[in-house]
């Protein structure tokens, strides 16, 4: 009895803290940094806190939260309408991006979910790193693809993400000083870079599949805004 009471008492007061930081977090006034209240939406510019990622997860499944992120943000993005091809492929929330933060990108269409997680990862992720390992930033992003209406590469039936937009595939990156890095010619030789970058997208992006993953992968990485965390 003693101990179904000590319960009781304890999930009063866990429910009785909850709703105190509810009502902190939706006050008005209340001195909650952005960052740190989960009723405010994600700022690309707001400071990393445990809640990123959550609030990353929230704006990516939500197509208009995506668009008011990405129109609030640096991200070089044109709104588009939906691309309708067939029941397997097409791109719902659609967008035309052509740059993130610091990085030019070839234009290419793709989903918005796909194009901030790809803004976070060049902000967090990329520019740190480059700063770190080469003294100097990114100035541009080369990929592949992301739209592709296509099976999976070895499989017959299964489609892949790109035929959804869901996926972009990042081939190097050109530095601010012009020099060019690619995954297939400096994989080995700036190994250190690529994986630090590598473990940084897994953070962002929901699968991250790169040279480590299989021959199929050896010249890009593969990332996803949807999947069951693979980072390899």
């Amino acid at each position: 009895m003693r101990a179904l009471s000590g319960v009781f008492s304890a999930t009063l007061l866990v429910c009785g803290v909850a709703l105190c930081l509810w009502q902190l977090a939706v006050h008005p006034d209340t001195p909650l940094p952005r960052e740190w209240n989960p009723t405010k939406r994600l700022y690309l510019d707001d400071p990393v806190t445990w809640l990123t990622a959550y609030k990353l997860d929230v704006a990516a499944g939500d197509a208009q939260m995506c668009r008011e992120v990405v129109a609030a943000s640096d991200i070089r993005a044109t709104m588009l309408d939906p691309l309708e091809v067939s029941a397997q492929c097409g791109i719902e929330n659609r967008v035309r991006l052509s740059g993130a933060g610091q990085s030019a990108l070839s234009p290419l269409e793709t989903s918005c979910a796909v194009a901030l997680r790809l803004a976070m990862w060049e902000r967090q992720g990329l520019q740190p790193a480059a700063q770190r390992h080469f003294g100097e930033g990114i100035a541009r992003i080369n990929h592949f693809s992301s739209y592709n209406c296509r099976a999976i590469r070895g499989s017959t039936t299964r489609m892949s993400l790109h035929a959804t937009a869901e996926a972009i595939d990042v081939s190097g990156f050109v530095l601010d000083s012009g020099r060019s890095l690619s995954l297939k010619a400096d994989w080995a030789r700036e190994l250190a870079f690529f994986e630090e970058i590598r473990d940084s997208a897994c953070q962002w992006f929901e699968t991250t599949l790169g040279p480590d993953y299989n021959a199929l992968h050896a010249d890009h990485f593969h990332l996803q805004s949807r999947g069951w965390g693979t980072c390899r």
